[in-house]
């Protein structure tokens, strides 16, 4: 009599698969790293792997800088217009909107009073995630505020620079910001007081060709993009192949556009350093 045999059989498991949530891993542009978010933060959104600096929150970026608890915020109820009435499914109002429930905040500065180690400061911070910290009328007068204020009250002023330019659904209005915040900030150097900027990434075109590059020490974070237009135009423009590192901090600062490249941890302490050598005690 023939044995008969077969394979086992096994009923089909459904395993599931855990959720991961979102955010959880962050992958470093600079060295492909796979990194947990929570490391990433509580290293000031700097690749402890390669030292890649991510954008910073702005909130997170004036408690870096600020003493605890001295930050006091200007200008809180100023807001865009809508000066050339864009209209349509991509309408100006509708972007400021998207914008503003996206990151929380009216613009893209925030400008207010703070100290620094002691040192009484007017403080800007921009932030690239509101419609890429473009420079519009709200922008200007703001940083223009605060410069102002900054000189009526013997103030140093520190601007953190991000932009991807001026906002054009603003055209004239926003390029006027260029010369306003210029004007100011000559009257805050004839009171004999000092105006550092912080270069982030990216900081271009209206934003670099004013108040970014009028520093009495202009600093910038390591490897940020820092031009007046991108290096894919100035290729396609002058029809020349670009040197390594075109545009980034640690090439400016090799050829004496910007003065130092300080990685993030050391910004404040630096900048206190810098402060103690410029203002009177």
């Amino acid at each position: 009599m023939a044995l008969l045999f077969g394979k086992k059989k096994f009923a089909n498991a459904q395993v599931r698969k855990r959720d991961v949530p979102n955010g959880l891993w962050e992958k470093c542009p600079g060295c492909n790293e796979t990194i947990y978010a929570k490391e990433l933060g509580e290293n000031l959104q700097v690749c402890p792997v390669c030292g890649h600096h991510f954008m910073l929150p702005r909130l997170e970026r004036i408690h870096m800088i600020a003493d605890e608890g001295t930050f006091i915020e200007w200008d809180t109820r100023m807001v865009s217009k809508d000066p050339l009435k864009f209209t349509g499914k991509d309408s100006y109002v509708a972007k400021l909107k998207a914008n503003q429930k996206k990151t929380g905040f009216k613009d893209a500065v925030t400008a207010g009073a703070a100290e620094l180690n002691g040192h009484p400061m007017g403080l800007s911070v921009m932030d690239f995630k509101f419609l890429g910290a473009s420079m519009g009328s709200v922008v200007g007068e703001k940083i223009t505020r605060q410069i102002e204020r900054c000189t009526a009250e013997k103030r140093a002023c520190i601007i953190v620079c991000a932009s991807g330019g001026a906002r054009m659904y603003e055209g004239l209005y926003s390029l006027m910001q260029m010369a306003k915040t210029s004007a100011a900030l000559a009257r805050h150097a004839d009171a004999g007081l000092p105006y550092i900027p912080v270069l982030t990434h990216p900081t271009m075109a209206g934003v670099m060709a004013s108040y970014a590059t009028l520093g009495d020490v202009i600093v910038a974070e390591p490897g940020a993009l820092i031009g007046f237009a991108g290096p894919r135009v100035i290729k396609e423009t002058t029809q020349q192949d670009l040197p390594d590192g075109f545009q980034r901090a640690e090439f400016l600062e090799k050829h004496g556009l910007i003065d130092m490249v300080v990685p993030r941890k050391e910004l404040k302490e630096r900048l206190s350093t810098v402060l103690d050598y410029m203002m009177d005690h």
